[in-house]
Formats: C-alpha cells, sequence, structure tokens
C-alpha cells in the first residue's frame, strides 16, 4: 500500500485541491494522511472529510517587520520537530503541498528523510511558503504558464489547477428549480470567497433593484453577511454559503462576479461561465489576485475590475460589458487548451 501524506493551509484556497486529488485516490491501495495546523481550516475541513489528521506547531510567515515573527521562528521550528515525528512513523512514499504556512515545517522535515516532494503552485507568483519550500521540492506543478520563471525550470511543470469533479456534474435544470428561478433572464452569480467581500457586497445591494431588472442572482456574501431586508425580493437568493447544491447552482449560471482567487477562476474556467474579477487589492494580499486576474483578461476569459474602482456606476458598466462579450468569452475558453490538471497530478501521485 503506497502511503501519501498531503499537506497545506491557512485558507480553503490551500485545501480543496488537495482534497480534490483525495478524493480520486482514497480506497484501493492508498493509506491517506493528512498534516496540518492545530486550528487551521485544513483541520476542520479534512477531518470532515474523513481523513486521519496530525496536527504541528506552526508560525505564520509575514513579509513585514513585527515581534511575533522572533516567537513564529521557534513555531516553526518545533513543528518541523512535530512533523518528522509524524513522518517517521507514517513512513509515506511522498508528501504532497498545496501551499501556505503550515506546509513548510511539513516539507523541510520530508526532506531531511528523503522523502519525495511534490508541490502545486495555484498563483502566477509563488507564495512566500512555496518560495522557500521550491528547493527542496522534487517536482513542481503550476497553475499558470506564467508561474515557470518564478521556480527552478528542470523541475517545473505549468498543468493548470486541480477541478473538483464534483462540480462537473450539475444539472442546469435542477438549479433553476432550487433557486426557483425562471427561464427569462440570465443568471449572476456573485462570490466573494469562502468568507464574503464587504465592498462587493454593499456594491451588489446598493444596486439591488437595477441589477434585479436584467438578471436573476444568487449570492453568496459569507457568513454573518446576509441582509433580512432583502430575504425576500424577487429574483435574488443569497446565501452564506452552499454545499451540496453548488453543482446546480454553477450549472445555471451565466455569469459570475468573483474574487481573483485561482482555484475558483480556473473552476469558472472550466465551466465556460464569463468573469468579472474583482481582486483582493495590494493593501489587503500580496497582489496575487491581480495578477491572476490580469492573466485571465488578456486570454480574454475575463475583465478585471479593481476594487478601488468599484462603485454601483463601475459594476453595472462590467456586467454591461461582458454580456455584449459573453460568447466570444466563451469560445476563447473552450479553445484555450485546458489540461485536466487533476488526472495529472493523479497520474505523477500513482507513478511513485
Amino acid at each position: 500500500m503506497k502511503k501519501i501524506v498531503f499537506t497545506g493551509g491557512g485558507t480553503a484556497g490551500h485545501v480543496t485541491p488537495n482534497l480534490a486529488i483525495i478524493n480520486e485516490i482514497r480506497g484501493g491501495d492508498f493509506q491517506i494522511d493528512y498534516i496540518g495546523s492545530r486550528n487551521g481550516i485544513e483541520k476542520e475541513l479534512a477531518e470532515k472529510a474523513g481523513i486521519s489528521y496530525h496536527s504541528i506547531s506552526s508560525g505564520k510567515l509575514r513579509r513585514y517587520i513585527d515581534f511575533e515573527n522572533v516567537k513564529d521562528i521557534f513555531r516553526v521550528m518545533k513543528g518541523c520537530v512535530d512533523a518528522r515525528r509524524v513522518l517517521k512513523k507514517l513512513k509515506p512514499d511522498l508528501v504532497f503541498s498545496k501551499g501556505g504556512f503550515v506546509s513548510v515545517p511539513v516539507i523541510v522535515a520530508a526532506s531531511t528523510l528523503k522523502i519525495p516532494i511534490y508541490i502545486h503552485e495555484s498563483d502566477l507568483t509563488p507564495g512566500l511558503a512555496n518560495k522557500i519550500s521550491q528547493r527542496f521540492a522534487t517536482k513542481i506543478f503550476t497553475s499558470f504558464d506564467e508561474t515557470k520563471k518564478y521556480l527552478p525550470e528542470a523541475k517545473t511543470e505549468a498543468i493548470g489547477s486541480p477541478i473538483r469533479k464534483e462540480i462537473l456534474s450539475g444539472s442546469r435544470e435542477r438549479g433553476r428549480k432550487w433557486l426557483e428561478f425562471h427561464s427569462q433572464l440570465p443568471v449572476l452569480l456573485i462570490m466573494g470567497g469562502s468568507l464574503g467581500a464587504r465592498k462587493i457586497n454593499e456594491a451588489v445591494r446598493d444596486n439591488i433593484d437595477e441589477l434585479t431588472k436584467r438578471y436573476q442572482i444568487v449570492h453568496l456574501c459569507g457568513k454573518n453577511n446576509l441582509d433580512e431586508s432583502l430575504l425576500n425580493k424577487s429574483g435574488y437568493k443569497q446565501f452564506e454559503y452552499v454545499h451540496e447544491e453548488l453543482a446546480d447552482i454553477l450549472a445555471t449560471t451565466d455569469l459570475v462576479i468573483t474574487r481573483g482567487g485561482s482555484n475558483a477562476i480556473f473552476e469558472f474556467l472550466a465551466l465556460e461561465i464569463p468573469m468579472v474579477i474583482i481582486p483582493l487589492s495590494k493593501a489587503q494580499s500580496r497582489g496575487d489576485q491581480i495578477l491572476n486576474a490580469k492573466s485571465f483578461q488578456s486570454k480574454g476569459y475575463s475583465l478585471t475590475l479593481e476594487e478601488e474602482d468599484l462603485t454601483k456606476e463601475s459594476l453595472l458598466e462590467h456586467l454591461e460589458m461582458i454580456s455584449q462579450k459573453e460568447m466570444l468569452m466563451k469560445e476563447k475558453m473552450r479553445s484555450g487548451n485546458q489540461t485536466d490538471a487533476l488526472q495529472k497530478l493523479v497520474d505523477e501521485i500513482r507513478a511513485i
């Protein structure tokens, strides 16, 4: 039986691709374990999926000066010791990482034990964790072709993003029925990330009367972000989040407003849904979503609206532009030569 250890966390974007791979290989001749932080989202998601989970100490990798950085050096060192102890017990054939600060101690520990290490980088430029980890990796896979120039050429391959198979199996008919939508107006999906996006939520709700004249709206607004005054608004359905219904909602979606997280936009690409991407600003992030959005726009898959430029008027303008370009965008997506990244990674793991 082959033993595979997965790691990655801090955000859902570092976990869901791992779960997509795990769902393809679990059972049969694979023993699967997950190493993550004690309180991160990866612990909740892995345990919910029934995966054997091992907690380690972890610090946060900051790009700015902070006294906590000193404490976190010791947390990371302890994390290396914790991870080495777990790996010596499990004796895996491979460690697979999706990044995030918790992955660094695991990768360092695996390298000291001569365990092969595979890394997948989602964003156009590598995050700090993967910048540190790249030197220890056996192979590195990327979502964007442009990312290869930032990583060791000899061991890096651009393959796209591993897409969850379940999102490809939705039913437009079931989605419309569940949402109680009709077929006379297109469906607009708004997703601001797992926690929602306050400014996007506000721009949508400030425009709600005008928007519902043109679209039927599904608004995934994030935890504690429901607007009770709009619960009975015709043509507008809001949810904190959805689970099993997501595939059917995506199947009935015609246009989407989204953040610029790599996993999300590659899923919309696979489903051929034209996008208005509103990336996190540099004040809120390292700017990776801005680069992701620019890459997709340059390929004709989306339009970009910077958060600093987001107003009631600019939101309507971009939706009008994307409606005019919808068929061209779908054609660009269809002819984009996207590879099956999930199957590629499964094949690479099976070859260990």
